[in-house]
C-alpha cells in the first residue's frame, strides 16, 4: 500500500497557516518545529499532524500562489478524506474560512473546496460507501476516455 506522507509548503504566515489547519483538523498537533536558513533566507518551519501523515509547513514565503482559474504549471488542489464533512464544514467556517466550491453532486462521496490563507486550494471528502467500485464512480464517457489512455500507453511501451 502506498501512503503519502506529507506536504511540503511554503508560506507566508504560520499562525495564520495554523488557524486554517488546526480547524480543519483538531486532532493535529506541532510534531516538530525547527528553522534556520534556506538558500540564504531565514524560515521557521514546523511539521504540523498526527503519527501518520502531516503538514510541512515553512513561513516566510514570498509572492502569491498561482492563480487557480489560469493554467500556470503548479499545485492544483490537494486533498483530505474526512468522516464528517459537515463537522469539517462547521469549523472551517467558525474560524473565519468560507467555501469556495461545495463540490459535486455524487451519490457515494460528498466533497468541499477551501482556500488556505495561502492560496492552496485544499479539498476535502467524505465517502459514503467502503466499495472502490461506487467511491470511483465515473461518468461513462470519463470512464471510456480513461481506458483509451490507458491502451494508447501499452502501444507506446
Amino acid at each position: 500500500m502506498i501512503q503519502l506522507e506529507h506536504i511540503n509548503l511554503v508560506i507566508k504566515d504560520l499562525n495564520k497557516s495554523l488557524a486554517f489547519y488546526r480547524a480543519a483538523f483538531p486532532h493535529w498537533r506541532i510534531r516538530a518545529k525547527g528553522g534556520g536558513e534556506w538558500h540564504g533566507k531565514p524560515r521557521v518551519w514546523v511539521h504540523f499532524g498526527d503519527d501518520y501523515q502531516y503538514l510541512a509547513l515553512n513561513e516566510f514565503g514570498e509572492g502569491e500562489n498561482r492563480d487557480l482559474t489560469g493554467h500556470q504549471v503548479g499545485l492544483a488542489h490537494f486533498a483530505f478524506v474526512v468522516q464528517n464533512i459537515d463537522a469539517t464544514i462547521d469549523r472551517l467556517q467558525s474560524a473565519g474560512f468560507e467555501i469556495d466550491n461545495p463540490g459535486s453532486k455524487e451519490p457515494h462521496r460528498r466533497n468541499v473546496y477551501f482556500i488556505d490563507p495561502d492560496g492552496f486550494e485544499v479539498e476535502f471528502v467524505q465517502y459514503l460507501s467502503d466499495l472502490p467500485s461506487e467511491r470511483n464512480l465515473a461518468p461513462e464517457e470519463v470512464v471510456a476516455e480513461a481506458e483509451s489512455a490507458e491502451a494508447e500507453l501499452k502501444l507506446v511501451s
